[in-house]
Order: C-alpha cells, then sequence, then structure tokens
C-alpha cells in the first residue's frame, strides 16, 4: 500500500495555512491557491474542492468572514477576511507547529550526527 504523506500532513494542517494566508491580507478564494502554490515552491497544489469546503468550515466557526465585493468591471468576488477568533486560533496553531517542528529537528539532527 502506497501512502501519500504529503496529503496526509496537509490534513491537519489546512485550517492554519489558509487562516495565514488569509491574515496575511484579504483574499479570494483563486489568489489563495495561487498563492499557497507561489509560497511552497509548488507543494502545495490546493484544488477548488479541497479548498471551499475548508473555506466554508473556517467561516461557520467564525475564524474568517467572507464578503462580496464588486469589481470595476462588475463582476463580483467573495473575498475572506480574518476575524479576531481566527487570528487567534492562527497564533495557537503556530505556536504548537513551532513547538513540534523544533522537537522533530531536534530528533532529526541526533540522528544524523
Amino acid at each position: 500500500m502506497q501512502v501519500n504523506y504529503g496529503r496526509e500532513l496537509l490534513k491537519g494542517n489546512t485550517d492554519p495555512l489558509l487562516l495565514y494566508v488569509i491574515n496575511c491580507e484579504p483574499t479570494y478564494g483563486y489568489q489563495i491557491i495561487k498563492e499557497l502554490k507561489k509560497r511552497s515552491n509548488g507543494y502545495f497544489q490546493f484544488k477548488e474542492g479541497t479548498l471551499y469546503p475548508a473555506l466554508h468550515r473556517l467561516e461557520r466557526g467564525e475564524l474568517i468572514k467572507g464578503r462580496w465585493q464588486k469589481l470595476p468591471n462588475g463582476q463580483e468576488r467573495r473575498y475572506y477576511y480574518i476575524t479576531k477568533k481566527g487570528q487567534q486560533a492562527l497564533a495557537r496553531r503556530l505556536a504548537v507547529w513551532r513547538d513540534f517542528s523544533t522537537a522533530v529537528q531536534s530528533i532529526i539532527q541526533l540522528e544524523m550526527t
């Protein structure tokens, strides 16, 4: 059985990644996909079927808020903004991730010496 470890790791980290990008600046779905791909050097390639359910889940949890905005050409686009609750959740998740990453790095460095 072949395991896609990247996909497994992403499952638990989708929300903080989305919160981080939205925290940097209010943005819309397709832009989030492009930004994650760019920042990860192509490692993260979100599909709409993954992104939008996650955004809706974050909205239901009141971690982000979506607002429709009219573009100059008359089209509307839904922009996502992080809420105070979302910023607090992001800060907690980043702290946990840093601790976890430091612990893993410590183990790996011991193995490599």
